[in-house]
């Protein structure tokens, strides 16, 4: 009796062993919270954003909770979360209090997200009466946003392939974006994983040198992503990729 029980001892055992070396694989569970923006002219890409992040979370080991709802930015709630994603959602539609918890979490060296519209810097946006976030315009290297060129495809070029938010992507790959300009480049206060080839697209006002994806320093786990307004990039192998090892850099310790 004992000899034909052995086999099935041995391959339940093999079988927890290989259970317990897949789940070796994949990489911790965290969990995120996504705020999208709720301006009219970014409706589209939020409505593909919601399944692309939640697939995306179930894909690879961690969960994300969407709102947005910016009251959710307070320090209690923020205590349970890893990373903010700050999907289109500008700095200048929080609250003072909202402003100040997002900062306190970023400057806890949890991680930040930010897409897109996350990075529109600049007194043009803020209302009379109301003190300017300088900390934030700082945070993204100390630039501010000005208007960008017409929808159009263009060219990213990445410049640092080691960075694990990079590893993963072609060394240049074509979007179909708004090209977000500043007044001038971060690249003194921050360092660049990705520029915009300007000889591929129509500026509205050159950079020459366009930094379009970085990370400050200054700071554990930031990373903003310029491109990200629309709702077709969700399609984008690439674009879901770079998301994808983002908001995975940004977990990590």
């Amino acid at each position: 009796m004992r000899y034909y029980c052995k086999p099935i001892v041995v391959s339940v055992l093999l079988s927890m062993l290989s259970i317990g070396f897949l789940s070796m694989l994949k990489p911790p569970g965290f969990k995120a919270i996504a705020i999208l923006s709720k301006a009219s002219d970014h409706g589209k890409m939020m409505a593909r954003a919601i399944p692309f992040l939640k697939k995306m979370a179930a894909e690879n080991n961690f969960t994300v909770d969407i709102t947005d709802d910016t009251s959710q930015l307070n320090d209690i709630n923020l205590m349970q979360y890893q990373v903010v994603i700050q999907l289109q959602q500008a700095p200048f539609d929080m609250s003072a209090e909202q402003q100040a918890a997002l900062q306190k979490f970023i400057e806890q060296g949890k991680g930040w997200v930010g897409i897109h519209a996350a990075g529109l810097t600049g007194r043009q946006f803020i209302s009379p009466g109301v003190t300017y976030w300088q900390w934030f315009e700082d945070f993204m290297g100390g630039v501010v946003y000005s208007p960008h060129p017409a929808f159009q495809r263009g060219t990213i070029i990445v410049e640092d392939r080691k960075h694990p938010a990079m590893r993963h992507l072609p060394e240049r790959f074509e979007v179909a974006d708004e090209w977000y300009e500043f007044d001038k480049s971060p690249r003194p206060n921050v360092h660049v994983l990705a520029r915009a080839d300007e000889s591929t697209y129509k500026q509205n006002r050159p950079m020459v040198d366009h930094p379009i994806i970085w990370v400050n320093p200054a700071f554990d786990r930031m990373i903003y992503i310029g491109i990200g307004h629309d709702a077709s990039l969700c399609d984008d192998n690439n674009y879901r990729v770079l998301v994808r090892d983002a908001i995975r850099w940004a977990a990590s310790n």
